[in-house]
């Protein structure tokens, strides 16, 4: 067995922890598992063209770009915002774990692409989670607000990766039934389908309690740093007064 094609996916992880062009990573990787494979360049652009006509459908959904930054500039991510601002029994926790439950349940149901990255965290979770965890903490640093928004958008990926799997005619299950189906194990889409939804389960309750704690999280930290605001205006004072 050949395994110098498995070079393509240490070329991918070195590519990242260098924080690298993902579209330039990824394309290299191709290349180079392709010609670590033993295959020309010539055969390795065939292939590229191949496979850019075979799924020339999938660009249908880069005009979801323009249309979201139509209406962000409408103003979608300040309404956003103030929708939230007035739903007083909102907290981040409660606003990432309803969204994980219906991002998750959409997904077992093969309606994977109505939400996503492009369509609903960006001009709408993640200022809807900035809202919910400035009602409660207060004004928001803009580590906080990058945390905040990287959870929500992992949110979205726990959602989606952990739901899919549960559908039967997803790619992945086809993809787990063809690898067994070559080494002579015998199984269904159905059997794959059900086995999936466990760690379904476990996936949902492990992320809950991943956005609990890291709300707690931040109420630790506002707290400390309200602790910390008379302390250091009384040591200012008297110098001041010095002055």
């Amino acid at each position: 067995m050949n395994y110098w094609p498995l070079l393509g996916v240490l070329w991918v992880v070195v590519g990242f922890v260098l924080r690298m062009n993902p579209v330039i990573v990824v394309v290299s990787a191709g290349l180079v598992s392709g010609l670590a494979a033993g295959k020309s360049l010539p055969q390795l652009l065939a292939l590229l063209g191949e496979s850019f006509v075979s799924n020339r459908a999938l660009l249908m959904f880069a005009m979801t770009l323009p249309t979201i930054g139509l209406l962000e500039r409408a103003g979608l991510r300040e309404h956003a915002l103030r929708w939230i601002a007035r739903l007083r029994g909102l907290t981040l926790a409660r606003l990432l774990i309803g969204y994980l439950a219906l991002r998750q349940g959409l997904s077992t149901l093969g309606l994977i692409d109505i939400a996503g990255h492009a369509q609903t965290v960006r001009p709408l979770l993640a200022p809807m989670s900035e809202s919910a965890a400035g009602k409660t903490h207060g004004e928001l640093t803009r580590d906080d607000t990058q945390r905040v928004h990287a959870l929500a958008a992992a949110t979205d990926n726990v959602g989606r990766f952990f739901g899919e799997d549960v559908f039967l005619a997803f790619g992945a299950v086809l993809l787990i039934q063809g690898f067994y189906a070559g080494h002579g194990i015998v199984l269904e889409p159905l059997q794959i389908a059900l086995w999936a939804i466990p760690t379904a389960i476990a996936a949902f309750v492990i992320h809950a309690i991943r956005i609990v704690l890291f709300q707690r999280g931040m109420s630790q930290r506002g707290m400390s740093q309200r602790a910390l605001t008379p302390r250091s205006a009384a040591t200012q004072g008297p110098a001041d007064a010095v002055d």
